[in-house]
């Protein structure tokens, strides 16, 4: 390990996160554009991020794979998906889409794609460029209206169909892997190591994303991720990995709290969590947690 790019990193949080957060493909110039925020950086500024993130890639290259190891990752989709999905096969979630009454419209597939919060609208966008004759490329103008709000104008009733015709379609399946990765997998990974955790902190960090969303605001990844940085030192900054995760997790918790007093937090209290006090920092198997009150187990 480059020991003197993880501390680089470590003595800027807030501007590395940045760095990492603006230069992440999800957060694109495209995707900025189609929501009317972006400004072009100035090509100085541009030059330093695309270095940092250089010297970023040198520290990733000589450490372990962690939870980007096939057989990791792979159990990462399955504690996830006993959250999102109440189930083990996440592969089977790629048709699921509902309402579930929590403001963002639909939620949709194997990471929750939501039609009022952008991901889901970009999703089909990105599989029509390269699929034009799919069964949800008619609904990109309503998911263009919609994107934002919890409306369901110009999807029902038909919308909801739809989905879970074009889930069937191989190339569909592929597509939400890749936005999942693009999105929400690979930037938690990469921003966990250079932290300095390990595995268990990888899906920690994974989970959150997934949850709060690839946010710079307050109740987004990020911002939780600053918040921890103030109370506690990561990894990276000479702090201790179980100290910096258990902190992580407060912030997390309260900030889900803070949005519904009522709701269910076992996927931190006894999943993660329990993990973390198990000292299973590695997410060694076999794992048990509960979720919801129910109990998974990977062998």
């Amino acid at each position: 390990m480059k020991r003197s790019g993880c501390l680089a990193f470590a003595a800027v949080p807030l501007l590395v996160t940045a760095a990492v957060y603006l230069l992440t493909p999800a957060h694109s110039d495209e995707a900025a554009a189609s929501q009317g925020t972006y400004q072009a950086p100035r090509s100085g500024e541009d030059a330093k991020a695309r270095a940092e993130r250089s010297e970023d890639d040198e520290v990733i290259a000589d450490l372990p794979a962690g939870l980007a190891a096939p057989r990791k990752k792979d159990l990462a989709q399955q504690i996830v998906a006993s959250a999102e999905n109440s189930t083990l096969d996440w592969r089977s979630a790629y048709g699921y889409i509902e309402d579930i009454g929590d403001g963002q419209g639909y939620t949709a597939g194997i990471i929750g794609f939501c039609t009022g919060t952008h991901d889901l609208l970009t999703l089909v966008q990105r599989y029509t460029d390269e699929h034009p004759a799919n069964g949800l490329a008619r609904y990109l103008p309503a998911l263009r209206e919609v994107d934002g709000t919890d409306s369901h104008a110009g999807l029902d009733p038909h919308f909801t169909g739809a989905w879970k015709a074009e889930a069937k379609v191989p190339a569909f399946r592929t597509a939400q892997d890749k936005e999942r990765d693009r999105v929400y997998f690979d930037p938690a990974v990469r921003l966990a190591k250079l932290d300095g955790l390990g595995t268990l902190g990888q899906f920690i960090y994974y989970d959150a994303m997934v949850f709060h969303g690839p946010g710079t605001d307050p109740n987004g990844f990020y911002g939780l991720r600053e918040k921890a940085l103030k109370e506690a030192n990561s990894p990276s900054q000479g702090g201790k990995e179980k100290q910096f995760l258990d902190v992580f997790l407060d912030v997390r918790r309260n900030a889900m709290r803070a949005k519904n007093p009522h709701i269910d937090t076992s996927r931190i209290d006894t999943a993660q969590r329990q993990f973390l006090y198990d000292g299973n920092l590695d997410l060694r198997t076999p794992l048990v947690w509960k979720v919801y009150g129910e109990t998974y187990k990977v062998a």
